[in-house]
């Protein structure tokens, strides 16, 4: 067990850690717990009724967050030519081909958030797999980051985009914000993100699809919400 502040103790006492939430009173409690020095950031977490193993019961997706997600986000682009100039115009804070890939490669650099590529450069981005896929940065039509409109994909990030997928034990975390939203806020991030997780339901799985919902800040305890109140 890992050892625990005094003041995430004291957070702590504040939820009941046997009762399932609404999620008005969740986001409520989760920007009371939130007492460390920084503005902390806001996670979900949620357990699905799937099994990611399979192909046909993967869930990912992307979606932009009414209210952002509260951090400016660096974006590397991969394209050549006049996509090139459309990253730069379009706010890209890094853009390049070949020689972006070596720069990863030989001086393990990551000064990036996320990673868009056009189709005609995943040749050279796919030879990153082992190094970007581990972090989550490998770029996917699913999420909108391999794509021809490199001016929507930079709009949609700097909006707040966020994405969702399932990781090796059937668990999504996802960020929805920062404790200075406030609950009305992280609310109506909450509710998009749950709403587009729902709709990623394979058509396979079977059973109850919400296992578990927790939301937590950075330094906070986590409050559970209750997944069968969860319609969209």
């Amino acid at each position: 067990m890992p050892k625990r502040g005094k003041n995430y103790k004291e957070m702590a006492k504040l939820v009941d850690r046997t009762n399932l939430y609404e999620v008005s009173e969740a986001m409520e409690l989760v920007t009371q717990t939130a007492k460390a020095k920084f503005d902390e950031t806001v996670e979900v977490h949620i357990k699905l009724g799937v099994d990611g193993r399979h192909a046909d019961q993967q869930v990912r997706g992307a979606i932009v967050l009414p209210h952002g997600t509260g951090k400016t986000k660096k974006v590397l682009v991969f394209a050549k030519g006049d996509k090139a100039h459309e990253a730069e115009a379009a706010g890209a804070d890094y853009v390049g081909a070949e020689e972006m890939a070596q720069k990863i490669q030989s001086e393990n650099w990551f000064d990036f958030d996320v990673v868009v590529a056009t189709p005609d450069m995943m040749g050279v981005v796919g030879r990153l797999g082992k190094i970007l896929g581990p972090k989550g940065l490998m770029p996917n039509p699913k999420s909108g980051t391999v794509t021809m409109d490199i001016t929507r994909a930079l709009e949609e990030i700097k909006a707040g985009k966020v994405e969702y997928r399932l990781d090796k034990t059937n668990l999504i975390h996802t960020p929805i914000g920062k404790a200075s939203f406030g609950p009305e806020k992280l609310g109506d991030n909450f509710n998009a993100l749950l709403e587009a997780v729902v709709k990623a339901k394979p058509p396979v799985a079977k059973g109850q699809y919400l296992k578990s919902v927790t939301v937590a800040s950075t330094m906070g305890p986590g409050i559970k919400i209750n997944p069968t109140k969860l319609t969209f």
